[in-house]
């Protein structure tokens, strides 16, 4: 089975693409509807973006982008004078406000419901302390309104979501020569995100400071970015929902487009399959990686700690279900942030499965409803409700692959927002 691109590799490439020099050709994007959300923006911003260009249509997909280079640290006159959308995409959200914030005019964003629930406070503060104008509703939230330019400065900014460091450390280098962005970050979740956008800085050659555990940066101005072409890797988060399938089932499931050198930190999900029982081969042919997933014996619980990895949450509370024993999934109060309560909602959707499970501060308790004795069923069917969360939704119909009867998802719809086609190839059936 092939795994669609990163989303997180897809909307960093386009951002740095739109403000970089040049043209870039972006190969195999996540196309979807965050990143369609992200391409939107970037062209508002005043990037020229053309899908699939009618000289390269013998490579599978391309998004051709002409940067608006550097100009984006003081554009005048061409800024949108309308809210830019920025659909249910929060990642487009955070690098959306740090890079209008090198402009000179006030540029407005807002999006869905979800949207306008997700708090951008800290970002926005930060941008305060660094010469910026910023409006918003109440909390932060959306819609947001920010005018540079952009000053720099030394300012703190804790992170329950390291998109709000990482939009920091794209936007900071191509910021005036001379100035000078200094960034204590007091609280980092999701570190590896923050490793990634580091790899990007460093394969621009953007020079910069940091402590090594990322809790303190310095980061010139003046940079400038380069074209970035090739192809986007494939996103372990999006993996994660196959693989578990294949966990649950016995499989085999294999999966194409992976690279297990890459920087994503939900990666680390195939390890825990492994540390629950479920068997997981890695083999390499002519330069491609395929990964295979399956399982002969019952699934085991454990203890995981998904700080690193909050959106691994849902998945790992449906694994859970189907072990023998009871298992906790600690340290991520974030997941709670995220487009939805997940901890709460991933507790109360699974409860109507018949899962047992008890909600912690920062995390879920869940007891398996497996025993040695049984194969299938393990749960239940019923209705359940998506929340309008693209991965609940996914991590519910992988829960349904061992349900005595049909599971019914509500807003399953959701799912296109990273994974368009995911639910048809679990065999689902769209409802009237």
């Amino acid at each position: 089975m092939p795994i669609p691109a990163s989303k997180s590799h897809t909307i960093r490439r386009l951002f740095m693409a739109a403000l970089g020099e040049g043209v870039s050709d972006i190969e195999h994007p996540l196309d979807s509807l965050d990143s369609r959300s992200c391409l939107a923006v970037c062209r508002a911003l005043g990037a020229v973006i053309e899908v699939n260009p009618a000289e390269q249509a013998d490579r599978q997909s391309v998004w051709r982008v002409r940067g608006i280079g550097s100009g984006a640290a003081g554009r005048t006159g061409n800024a949108p004078r309308e809210p830019l959308d920025v659909g249910n995409s929060g990642t487009t959200l955070f690098l959306a406000l740090a890079a209008a914030a090198l402009g000179k005019e006030p540029i407005t964003f807002t999006g869905d419901a979800q949207i306008r629930r997700r708090s951008a406070a800290p970002l926005l503060q930060a941008l305060s302390g660094l010469g910026i104008q910023v409006s918003s509703a109440p909390q932060g939230c959306a819609p947001i309104t920010v005018q540079g330019p952009w000053k720099g400065g030394k300012v703190s900014l804790p992170c329950p979501t390291s998109q709000y460091l990482s939009a920091l450390l794209l936007a900071a280098p191509l910021a005036p020569a001379g100035t000078c962005t200094e960034i204590e970050v007091p609280l980092l979740n999701e570190k590896p995100y923050i490793e990634m956008t580091l790899a990007y800085l460093d394969a621009q050659q953007v020079g910069y400071e940091a402590a090594r555990d990322c809790s303190w940066f310095r980061i010139m101005g003046g940079a400038s970015y380069r074209p970035m072409n090739g192809p986007v890797p494939g996103d372990f988060s999006s993996a994660a929902f196959p693989a578990c399938a294949g966990a649950i089932t016995g499989g085999p499931v294999t999966l194409l487009g992976l690279d297990p050198g890459d920087k994503q930190g939900d990666k680390a999900f195939f390890s825990m399959l492994q540390d629950l029982g479920a068997q997981v081969i890695w083999e390499k042919t002519n330069d491609t990686w395929t990964v295979t997933v399956s399982r002969e014996g019952p699934l085991k619980a454990g203890r995981f700690d998904l700080n690193a990895t909050p959106d691994l949450l849902p998945i790992m509370a449906v694994i859970a279900s189907y072990t023998e024993g009871e298992t906790a999934l600690v340290n991520v109060a974030h997941a709670r942030i995220k487009e939805t309560d997940r901890i709460a909602v991933m507790a109360e959707e699974l409860g109507k499965l018949g899962v047992w499970t008890e909600e912690l501060p920062d995390g879920l308790r869940i007891r398996g409803n497996r025993t040695a004795a049984e194969t299938f069923p393990v749960l239940r069917g019923g209705r359940v409700d998506g929340h309008g969360d693209h991965r609940v939704v996914m991590a519910l119909a992988v829960a349904a692959l061992g349900a005595e009867a049909p599971v019914e998802i509500q807003g399953a719809e959701a799912a296109d927002v990273t994974y368009p086609g995911f639910l048809l190839r679990l065999g689902a059936v769209p409802m009237d």
